[in-house]
């Protein structure tokens, strides 16, 4: 059996998560099953002073127990470079402030482990990163440019467009070829934002689901699919989208195959990547969910599997 580790937890306040669908509170459930002591702090507790990388946090235990998940300790400044692993768990927006922070953790890591690598999850922003596999992709145009967009819908008619930095499917819309509000779209887009939109063909077999894939230090282990609700384009269970049980294609498998290898090189050990109708469309490393809905599915506790590999790469 490991040592027990000293585990810091960068997440969003516990007292409002959802104890039966987030995959924070799952991971510690089973860091703590293992020994491991937990603190838990919010992103704006971390601090950056002469090289030292301090939080003021909480040590935490959790339980199963809706109402009653959690107890906290007395806030004390933690020395993030004297634990051995540090979770970065908070939810995007990938904006400046999230940019920040792996700016601040990466004066710690590798000595502690940051999970993910900051400087990765940095680098590989979900629909970016994504784009350097396009022979897996669905056609995708990522652009300010009006005139480019206008083309890119002449040839494909029927579009999805989505802000470049979004997440949980806000500000996601599907255009078909008979709507008239991709100008104003843009137009409210752009007023918004200098940030360049993604324009995506769309692919109607987002109907039958957009698979979650887990990978785990670049191995596919389980599978979700996410059914959207009647007359939404998007899948996202924050919109109504429903999880359902599903098994993996031999596309999917060659999918994760292929991705694989660089997401463990960039040391990603938690990935949750999107697929659909056989296209892979979004590769999500800040903060990927989906752990509880296969371990009530399949009985497949991926937790372990992520604590395994955490693990196996924390220094003895």
């Amino acid at each position: 059996m490991a040592r027990s580790l000293k585990v810091a937890v960068q997440m969003d306040p516990i007292a409002s998560i959802n104890i039966e669908g987030d995959s924070t509170f799952a991971m510690m459930l089973e860091a703590q099953s293992r020994g491991h002591a937990l603190w838990h702090y919010h992103v704006r507790d971390l601090a950056l002073l002469g090289g030292q990388v301090l939080a003021q946090a909480q040590k935490v235990e959790v339980r199963r127990e809706k109402g009653n998940h959690f107890t906290l300790g007395a806030a004390e400044e933690l020395d993030l470079g004297q634990v051995d692993v540090v979770l970065m768990r908070q939810d995007p927006p990938f904006d400046m402030a999230y940019i920040t922070a792996t700016h601040i953790l990466e004066h710690i890591h590798p000595k502690t482990l940051v999970v993910n690598d900051p400087a990765s999850v940095r680098n590989a922003p979900e629909k970016l990163f994504v784009t350097h596999f396009p022979e897996l992709m669905p056609e995708t145009l990522v652009t300010a440019d009006v005139g480019q967009i206008r083309k890119f819908r002449q040839k494909h008619g029927d579009i999805i467009i989505k802000p470049l930095f979004g997440n949980g499917g806000a500000g996601v819309f599907h255009l078909r070829p008979e709507d008239p509000n991709m100008n104003a779209l843009v137009e409210m887009f752009t007023e918004r934002s200098r940030e360049p939109l993604v324009i995506q063909k769309y692919v109607p077999a987002v109907r039958e689901g957009d698979k979650r894939i887990i990978l785990v230090d670049g191995v596919a282990m389980g599978a979700i699919n996410r059914v959207p609700a009647a007359g939404e384009a998007r899948s996202n269970m924050h919109v109504g989208g429903k999880a359902t049980p599903t098994v993996m294609t031999d596309r999917e498998k060659e999918i994760c195959a292929a991705i694989g290898p660089e997401l463990q090189a960039r040391g990603m050990i938690f990935v949750g990547i999107d697929v659909i109708g056989g296209y892979l469309t979004e590769i999500n490393v800040t903060s990927p969910t989906g752990l509880q809905e296969i371990a009530r599915f399949d009985g497949v506790h991926l937790e372990r599997a992520l604590w395994d590999a955490i693990e196996a790469k924390v220094s003895p």
